[in-house]
């Protein structure tokens, strides 16, 4: 018997207009693979479609790198794998890349997607591992002729308010690039002191009014309230900035609020840490006329790069060094406002 006219037709869940309220709803841009013109518009914009990520500064890597078919790189920050997936183009299905990232849920979407693309485990190993930790991978797999690593957050992971990176939606304020390991943001607050919160702020993001905002933040937690949304912490600074002109308050607060983010989720991540040991291990990870590019997104960033490719330099390990930072394209920062911050160094073995 036909059973055809009983079943009930579930429909998926619409779109919610041009402008849906959530991100989980946004599955258009959540599948770009699947809506390439709507998000083709999306970028024409100079936007970064919800959930993906735009590669920065592609040409000006791949012309540094100078890739060889047969050759074995690392991508010691896979993301939503564009740069991966440019190097592994330039290899024409010989030779080996590596690729890593801490972020145990885009790490899965990423090799699903680049599998799709043809670049199966043949010719890519993606690790779940910090790049902080790249004689490990070295010392199991090889040195390698070239590296990549772009320190900079992905969209993906800017874009999903669950993932506290952002103000401009109401989330958790976590700020981990690995939810599964450390404490949140939120909890770390709970554990310094203002003076810390404050040296903080100055230290990893140059904030004007450090003292104001630490003020501000340790009040609410003094009387016991903990800051625990992104929203909570936005209104908080915005709050501390009250004494500016009002014309000058609502863009005072929004950009104190990127620097304080960005200070907790580099304290949260231990970044600057993480960086040192990166740049300490290149020498010992790289063979003989290795190539490794850089992508800073803070000053604190650039200056450990600058220093440290400096120094070996000036010790003979490093051949030659970008004498002076590249940055991308006036035309690519008008496709990609992300990439207006972004610095680029580079150093030969």
């Amino acid at each position: 018997m036909d059973n055809t006219e009983n079943k009930v037709h579930k429909r998926r869940v619409r779109y919610s207009g041009t402008h849906p309220k959530h991100f989980h709803e946004k599955y258009k841009e959540l599948n770009p693979e699947k809506y390439g013109d709507e998000i083709e518009k999306i970028k024409n914009k100079g936007h970064t479609p919800a959930g993906m990520h735009i590669s920065i500064m592609v040409d000006e890597i791949l012309d540094f790198l100078d890739i060889k078919p047969g050759q074995v790189g690392l991508d010691a920050t896979l993301g939503y794998g564009g740069h991966t997936s440019a190097m592994l183009k330039k290899l024409e299905g010989k030779g080996h890349m590596y690729a890593l990232d801490i972020d145990p849920i885009e790490i899965e979407k990423t090799k699903a997607r680049l599998a799709g693309m043809g670049f199966g485990e043949d010719i890519l190993t993606v690790k779940h591992i910090n790049f902080a930790k790249i004689r490990e991978v070295a010392a199991e797999h090889g040195k390698f002729d070239f590296i990549l690593a772009d320190l900079g957050v992905s969209s993906m992971q800017i874009d999903n308010p669950e993932r506290g990176f952002t103000f401009k939606k109401d989330g958790p304020l976590d700020l981990r690039l690995n939810p599964q390991a450390g404490v949140p943001a939120s909890q770390r607050l709970l554990e310094i002191t203002q003076d810390e919160f404050e040296g903080m702020l100055i230290e990893n993001s140059d904030e004007p009014y450090a003292d104001r905002i630490a003020k501000a933040v340790f009040q609410q937690i003094n009387k016991g309230n903990p800051v625990n949304s992104t929203r909570q912490l936005f209104e908080i600074i915005k709050q501390a900035l009250s004494f500016l002109p009002a014309k000058e308050r609502e863009e005072a607060a929004k950009k104190s609020a990127q620097r304080t983010f960005q200070a907790l989720r580099i304290d949260v991540n231990s970044e600057f840490e993480v960086l040192y040991e990166f740049l300490e291990s290149l020498p010992d990870v790289l063979n003989e006329g290795g190539r490794v590019a850089v992508l800073t997104f803070h000053s604190g960033e650039d200056r450990l790069v600058k220093k440290s490719f400096k120094a070996y330099h000036r010790e003979g390990i490093y051949s030659e060094i970008s004498e002076d930072v590249i940055r991308p394209s006036a035309e690519e920062c008008a496709r990609n406002s992300r990439a207006k911050s972004t610095k680029m160094r580079w150093a030969v073995k």
